[in-house]
């Protein structure tokens, strides 16, 4: 979502696959190579990388290596904000004690999904994120941010539509808990961009400076078309993945996060500054497929390349 420092930057993204993406994998890719992957998007200019959810592997042994890719991402990315998910205040526990800059915590506004990925009701949540303030005030040296995102904010797959009005009542309960930002995600592909200006532009006037970023899923072909839409409202931090790896265990049929690659050559041809550098994102995509040779990887740029005179936002 929102970073600790944007270094003049016009829009921020945050790379999301290394937690979203993976966390969907039927297998597990190596520590080894996890960390070459965290590295070669550092070195690509990702300014903010979220490599894992502070989880029990029981759930997602996926993520079982987290509190370790937390801490050497933070020794040998110097100058990159490194966030891990949290669920609740263990997981809190586990991230600040690796060294994360910042947590990311999802409340989600469907009941039916909240119980789901969570076991607990959002309020529940909400008094997590209070727990989670206070542990982060206590905590000696440099005070982690801590973040939100509004699960299922634009649509459920259990539930169906969700009350937007309750969407943005729950991002300010979120807030007056002690969270940092407060952002949207479209857990399950089904916003549009007519309903992305509106909610954002709620979120915006009700959350003032608080008001966070986007996170979309291309389940529809909508992503990108979403984008476009929340910058026309003045939203300026985005997730995405490399690859377009991802999805949610628990929203059935939530195909990935939008691809970094295609979303930094739109924001870039559009007059955008990201600070990221395509040639070094393909890098680190050769990277992610030599270490998972069997998962389909997506893209429009990676497949047709970048056109003929294209200039960076800053050339």
């Amino acid at each position: 979502m929102q970073s600790q420092d944007n270094s003049g930057i016009d829009v921020l993204v945050s790379e999301v696959g290394p937690r979203d993406g993976l966390q969907m994998l039927a297998r597990t890719m190596p520590t080894h190579a996890k960390l070459r992957w965290i590295e070669a998007l550092a070195h690509a200019g990702l300014p903010e990388i979220e490599v894992g959810s502070c989880v029990s592997p029981k759930r997602l042994p996926q993520m079982a290596d987290t509190d370790d890719v937390i801490a050497h991402a933070v020794n040998n990315t110097q100058g990159t904000v490194i966030l891990a998910l949290v669920p609740n205040l263990r997981g809190a526990e586990r991230a600040f004690a690796a060294g994360a800059h910042k947590v990311t915590i999802p409340v989600s506004a469907s009941r039916a999904h909240s119980q789901a990925n969570l076991g607990m009701t959002p309020e529940d949540v909400i008094a997590q994120i209070r727990a989670i303030d206070a542990l982060r005030r206590s905590w000696p040296g440099t005070k982690p941010r801590v973040e939100v995102g509004i699960s299922t904010a634009f649509g459920c797959t259990m539930e169906g539509r969700i009350d937007e009005d309750w969407v943005i009542r729950l991002a300010s309960m979120a807030a007056e808990a002690g969270a940092d930002s407060v952002g949207l995600s479209d857990t399950t592909g089904m916003g549009n961009p007519a309903q992305v200006k509106r909610l954002f532009t709620a979120l915006i006037r009700d959350l003032g400076m608080k008001a966070g970023g986007a996170h979309f899923h291309n389940t529809r072909g909508q992503g990108l078309a979403n984008v476009v839409a929340a910058i026309d409202v003045g939203v300026t931090a985005f997730d995405s993945s490399q690859a377009g790896l991802g999805g949610c265990p628990y929203a059935p049929g939530a195909s990935g996060n939008i691809v970094t690659e295609d979303l930094v050559f739109m924001l870039e041809a559009m007059g955008l500054h990201t600070g990221i550098d395509l040639d070094k994102l393909a890098d680190a995509r050769r990277i992610l497929a030599e270490s998972l040779p069997d998962e389909t990887l997506y893209g429009h740029v990676p497949e047709a390349g970048l056109p003929v005179g294209f200039l960076y936002a800053r050339s």
